[in-house]
């Protein structure tokens, strides 16, 4: 029998991130560092981390920085915490930008515009927040019970919804037939 021991998340851990990418890295640090320390699984942690990475990056090309800054200066604020509730929380607040933050639909080629579709299949829940002064925070519940045993395990249908289609075949087309002209 095991004993799984919960230790104290900080109840509030929220850093400035620069607005660009440079800070993303040391953010996915210090979250995993004390989200570790805090006994949360590691299967949470890894989602946790790649949902931070997708608000911070969304945050960067969509948002404006917090104040009066000119975009590429100035932060976001990143912040996350573990609740009363065992649900970890994970938010991003910029200074808000032209459009709203919704799952897009980009084509196979696209290099782009599938984060909040990975944050959908990812999370428990997710939002959009209108704070003061026309700041923008787009906050996730990563996994309800962090502690549980078996936290972050129930992923298992994650890689059916992001594969591509299977190709069909074409009519009239063999493998071999590709071949007979090398002769």
């Amino acid at each position: 029998m095991a004993l799984v021991v919960a230790q104290e998340v900080p109840t509030s851990s929220s850093m400035a991130v620069p607005h660009g990418p440079a800070g993303v890295g040391k953010a996915r640090h210090r979250m995993r560092s004390q989200l570790r320390s805090g006994g949360v699984s590691e299967s949470v942690i890894d989602d946790a981390v790649l949902i931070l990475s997708e608000l911070l990056s969304n945050a960067c090309k969509h948002g404006r920085p917090l104040g009066n800054a000119l975009a590429g200066d100035g932060d976001v604020r990143a912040a996350w915490q573990v609740d009363a509730r065992g649900r970890l929380i994970v938010e991003v607040t910029d200074g808000g930008g032209p459009t709203r933050p919704v799952p897009a639909t980009p084509s196979v080629t696209a290099h782009g515009g599938r984060g909040l579709n990975i944050i959908t299949a990812l999370a428990d829940d997710w939002g959009v927040r209108d704070d003061v002064h026309g700041e923008v925070t787009v906050w996730v519940v990563v996994h309800d019970g962090v502690h549980e045993p078996d936290a972050g395990c129930g992923r298992d249908g994650f890689a059916t919804r992001v594969t591509s289609p299977a190709l069909q075949p074409l009519p009239g087309m063999d493998f071999a037939d590709v071949f007979d002209d090398l002769d």
